[in-house]
């Protein structure tokens, strides 16, 4: 599969208004873009570190995963999302090697990405996200 790098790293919080204080405040990372994404019940903030993003997601409605997981699991870290040139190739060739998707073709997520989740059935408990810039191509 070709990645390119980690794109960001997905962490699930109660709320990003309580919890940019420590991102800026402490860490000194500046929150450069917060956008709701409606059909995924989202709403993300986004640090950059380096190459990384580091993507805060708030549930914005009850029945969302991020609030399934939250009240499952607690805050933290939710999924490791990877740069890929072209996310079908991507999907197809970790299908063919017996990798469960959570999303057969890629879709629009946060910051105008196309991206696609594997399952963590298949990712050694991870869930994981690919990512492609449409802009990059």
């Amino acid at each position: 599969m070709n990645l390119t790098h980690i794109e960001h790293l997905g962490i699930a919080v109660k709320s990003i208004e309580e919890s940019l204080p420590y991102y800026e405040n402490i860490l000194g990372l500046k929150c450069y873009s917060v956008e709701e994404v409606p059909d995924q019940k989202v709403k993300t903030a986004f640090f950059k570190i380096g190459q990384t993003k580091i993507e805060l997601l708030e549930p914005t409605s009850e029945d969302s995963t991020i609030a399934k997981f939250i009240e499952k699991r607690g805050e933290g870290i939710h999924h490791i999302a990877f740069a890929t040139p072209n996310v079908s190739e991507a999907l197809a060739e970790a299908e063919s090697k017996g990798v469960r998707l959570i999303d057969p073709s890629p879709r629009k997520g946060a910051e105008g990405l196309n991206i696609a989740f594997l399952h963590p059935k298949s990712t050694c408990s991870v869930l994981t996200e690919l990512c492609e810039d449409p802009n990059k191509k």
